[in-house]
This record gives structure tokens, C-alpha cells and sequence, in this order.
């Protein structure tokens, strides 16, 4: 399935959101963060800013729901055109139910698991599921250093994803960098999500394709 690189328009100028998002037409989606001060101690955008901006997105929209009560809110997310709708683990009541009404609704199904939360009790879920994000950072805000001892719990999920022989990617978000990719790719990571190393560089598009290779290089599945 090769390496994907999501930038996060968290690190984006909300006031010219448009431009920023054309500037990364190069990457394989956008990473839209929802925030609700309740799951996360932050507050980003709703259901109405992101059907616009997948309305006017050169790639597909990845929703990363960090809220609380996703099983009620997240299918809307995948109603608006989102191609991928990640809701957490710690969040759902019902997320195999969740899940398949997101996939029902044509839209990727992800689930989310903050940096201390195992992967050992969702492995059963894996056929439910398109991709497993593991959180390299605490979520609610950008910027934030990745967490190295979540190297390990990464291994682990690409080992049981690759034990069930089935094409469920996983996405890492947080600190990731040119410093960090290859550690993350080698552990088995193939999805990547970057907020501060894409908008924060001179050339987005160069940044862009330049941790697609180091993450292809380093890619040891």
C-alpha cells in the first residue's frame, strides 16, 4: 500500500485555510483534527467547516475525532465526505456498531488509541477496521514531542495486522519529523501525520515529499 503522508491543518493559518490547503495538494489526504474541550482539553472545528473544507480539499479529508460520544457525531463526519473518520477507542461505547455505520456511509474506518492505551484489546476488531492510529504524542495539540516508548505498542499492531493477513493501515500522529519517520516506519507505521514539520517548512511540497521517502526507505514490511 506503499506510505501516505497526512498533513495536519492543525499547524495551518486558519485565516487563509484555503491556500494552505492547496499548498499540500501533494500529499495523499489531509489530517482534520476535531476538537470539543471535553475528550481533549482543546476546541478546533465542527461538522459545518469541515463538509466545506472537504468541499474545496485537492486531496481526500482524514477526520481525526477527539471527542467525546463519537458513536453519536462520527457518522455525520462520514455523511460530509470525509474518506476516512477515525473515532477513539476510549471514547466509543459500541465501536465495532460505529465502525460499520461509517463504512456503510462509504467513508474509512479508523479507531484511535491515545499513547496509553494497549492495542492487545482491539486486535479482534481488526476486520472491522481500515486503519489503527496510534497517538505518538498526548492529543489535544499540536507541536508536542513523540513519545518514544509508543515505538513498541506500534510494532505490536503492525505485527497482529500483519498476523491477520488483512490491508488495515496504521497511522501514526505526533511529533512526526524527519527525525522521527524512519524510527516509526521501521516499527511498522505506514500512514503519517504531520502538523508542524509540513506548514512550519519553506517548501511545503518538498517537506511533503522528502518524509515520504525517508518513510519508504525505512519501511520494513
Amino acid at each position: 500500500m506503499g506510505i501516505a503522508i497526512h498533513p495536519s491543518i492543525l499547524s495551518a493559518d486558519f485565516a487563509n485555510l484555503q491556500r494552505d490547503l492547496e499548498a499540500i495538494s501533494t500529499a495523499d489526504a489531509a489530517h482534520v483534527d476535531v476538537m470539543d474541550n471535553h475528550f481533549v482539553p482543546n476546541l478546533t472545528l465542527g461538522l459545518p467547516i469541515v463538509e466545506r473544507i472537504v468541499e474545496v480539499c485537492p486531496v481526500p479529508v482524514d477526520t481525526h475525532l477527539m471527542i467525546a460520544d463519537p458513536d453519536r457525531w462520527a457518522p455525520a463526519y462520514a455523511e460530509a465526505g470525509s474518506a476516512s473518520v477515525t473515532f477513539h477507542a476510549e471514547a466509543a461505547a459500541a465501536p465495532v456498531r460505529l465502525a460499520r455505520e461509517i463504512r456503510r456511509l462509504g467513508a474509512r474506518a479508523a479507531l484511535a488509541l491515545r499513547p496509553a492505551t494497549p492495542i492487545e484489546p482491539f486486535i479482534d476488531l481488526l476486520p472491522e477496521l481500515d486503519m489503527i492510529l496510534v497517538m505518538t504524542v498526548e492529543p489535544g495539540f499540536g507541536g508536542q514531542s513523540f513519545i518514544e516508548a509508543t515505538l513498541a505498542k506500534i510494532a505490536r499492531a503492525r505485527a497482529a495486522i500483519d498476523a491477520t493477513g488483512l490491508e488495515v493501515r496504521l497511522q501514526i500522529d505526533g511529533g512526526v519529523s524527519r527525525s522521527t519517520i524512519e524510527r516509526a516506519a521501521e516499527a511498522g507505521a505506514d500512514v503519517f501525520v504531520a502538523g508542524s514539520a509540513v506548514y512550519g517548512a519553506e517548501d511545503v511540497a518538498a517537506e511533503i515529499a522528502t518524509l515520504r521517502e525517508l518513510g519508504a526507505a525505512a519501511c520494513g514490511h
